[in-house]
């Protein structure tokens, strides 16, 4: 367990993304501010008439929710269809050389960086779908599962900005998109399934 925090192969590359994050949060609470007049983890108005504290339980409750479901979906997807297989396949170099610390830094800081801009500045601007359209196409990668990967973002920045839509308060986004991050990542990490079907195989 210990080697798994300590891994440094990435160490750069991970602290330049996690800068890159930070300022993703900075841009999108400034523009928050100048064109909207108001703070991005606060819905300007949202579906439900919530206050405060019932806003913020309404939305965590339901980020946890979702960050279940779409771990659990991942799961079963990798598990059960080749479409996914290879899409895990594709994304896992990303992850492979990864600390444990390092997942924990990256997730925290995309979850800020990418809920503060896609939910909390877009979705009051533009709504629920076309933000996460956006969210699912700026999720571009290499190879034949772009669009599978580009389809999986939409469907959810879609529940996220939901949530955010729903209960005026970013934190559930937040919880969901950082422990599906954290949680899938180390999953990219840890599990190759090319190896499972040739151990089924043999």
């Amino acid at each position: 367990m210990a080697s798994r925090w300590a891994r440094t192969g990435r160490t750069d590359a991970t602290l330049r993304i996690a800068s890159g994050y930070l300022v993703l949060a900075a841009l999108a609470v400034s523009l928050a501010v100048v064109l909207r007049d108001g703070w991005p983890w606060i819905h300007p108005s949202p579906w439900l008439s919530l206050r405060p504290p019932a806003a913020l339980l309404a939305s965590a409750a339901l980020g946890l929710t979702l960050a279940a479901g779409v771990v659990a979906m991942t799961r079963v997807a990798v598990a059960r269809f080749v479409w996914a297989r290879r899409l895990h396949a594709d994304l896992r170099p990303v992850a492979r050389e990864l600390s444990f610390g390092q997942i924990l830094l990256l997730a925290s800081l995309s979850s800020l960086g990418e809920e503060l801009l896609f939910r909390g500045l877009l979705t009051p601007l533009v709504g629920v779908l076309p933000s996460a359209l956006v969210f699912g196409l700026v999720h571009q990668m290499r190879g034949p599962s772009r669009w599978v990967w580009v389809g999986w973002a939409v469907a959810v920045g879609a529940g996220l900005g939901a949530i955010f839509a729903a209960t005026g308060s970013l934190v559930g986004p937040l919880l969901a998109h950082a422990l599906v991050n954290a949680v899938n990542l180390s999953y990219l990490r840890d599990h190759d399934p090319g190896e499972v079907e040739q151990q089924a195989t043999s």
